[in-house]
């Protein structure tokens, strides 16, 4: 043997068939308990309290706009809440009880389940996320239209269908496209990145989709920045509602950095590894880079309950006092904006009776 533990496949599932590098606990933190304690208790902890945030939010709005965009709120937190829950218990319960996994689950239901699990309430985030820079893209560039304010069931069932949608995508390797395996070390299951057709395409399929909603975010997102400088009113109440939009705007630009930095690695690990016909099932280096991108992923559900929770409107208020009060409200928030611009509300200011 060369160091690594191998299993047949006659005698196991499928699913235990990777060739796993020794797992050395005490000199290797990557691979500790520790991790996963800390961040399924963090988590947790950070998503519970923004849903009681955002329900009381939710509980007092009276804007269409706001409400729908609130629900997609409570879907990330809801999903990202969940996620950490089912993900962390398995793991967590493997590594106080370190059970072997070919005698509780011989038949690898419980991979399964767990492999479903992290491409569910993985993509589930970024979905949700490109989804709402759609619903904020519509919403600030067509301000007056009824289509574009969202009613309260429509977006319930928007954020449904994405749910939908992600579980289709984590059901295919169960259906036959692609395989779920236990990785290193031996404490969580995730689809297989090798050169077989089936998993090439479903790696592929993976990362792909997570790209495109991660690219999707940034151009809208990006031109519904723009629109919303470049917009001036001359009304009281519609600019207390671009200080709302203000500060939707800047939730989901914090959402789409976050899913950015802590997304794109693996995504783009998952496309290469594909791309290039290698495999992760007995490369030591690849297993322990995926674990490292995991962990990395782990992050965006820790951190994106803090946004909303830091980037609410009250508190903003406290950094930014003028912010609603003001026709320069929005102005204030953003000094680097072009002189010309700044010109251009003041006249508006000026003419207002």
């Amino acid at each position: 043997m060369d160091g690594y533990t191998s299993l047949n496949n006659t005698t196991s599932g499928l699913c235990f068939s990777t060739r796993f590098p020794p797992i050395v606990r005490l000199n290797n933190t990557i691979t500790s308990h520790l991790f996963s304690t800390i961040f399924s208790g963090l988590g947790l902890t950070s998503n519970f309290f923004a849903f009681c945030v955002l329900l009381g939010a939710y509980r007092r709005t009276q804007s269409r706009s706001r409400s729908s965009f609130l629900i997609f709120l409570c879907g990330l937190v809801v999903t990202d809440f969940a996620g950490l829950l089912v993900t962390g218990s398995i793991v967590l319960t493997y590594h106080y009880n370190e059970f072997i996994w070919e005698e509780v689950d011989p038949n690898c239901h419980l991979c399964n389940f767990m492999g479903l699990s992290m491409v569910f309430f993985g993509l589930c985030p970024l979905l949700l996320g490109a989804t709402m820079a759609i619903e904020r893209f519509m919403g600030i560039n067509r301000p007056f239209s009824r289509s574009s304010n969202m009613s309260k069931r429509r977006a319930l069932c928007t954020v449904l269908l994405v749910l939908a949608f992600a579980c289709f995508i984590g059901i295919l390797p169960i259906m036959g496209l692609g395989h779920y395996k236990l990785q290193y070390p031996k404490s969580w299951c995730f689809f297989s990145i090798t050169p077989e057709p089936v998993d090439q395409v479903f790696s592929l399929i993976f990362s792909l989709v997570g790209l495109l909603s991660i690219v999707v975010s940034i151009l809208l997102n990006t031109v519904s920045v723009v629109t919303l400088f470049k917009v001036c009113c001359d009304r009281e109440s519609v600019q207390r509602r671009r200080d709302h939009e203000v500060e939707m705007m800047v939730q989901l630009l914090g959402i789409m950095v976050i899913a950015s930095v802590c997304w794109c690695p693996l995504l783009i690990f998952v496309a290469q590894t594909a791309a290039s016909n290698e495999s992760t099932v007995s490369n030591k280096t690849m297993q322990v880079n995926l674990l490292i991108y995991i962990r990395l992923v782990t992050w965006n559900q820790i951190l994106d309950p803090w946004v909303y929770i830091l980037f609410r409107r009250a508190v903003l208020r406290r950094v930014y006092p003028d912010l609603g009060r003001t026709r320069a409200s929005i102005m204030s928030m953003y000094p680097m904006m072009t002189t010309s611009l700044r010109r251009k509300l003041t006249r508006v200011e000026s003419m207002s009776p």
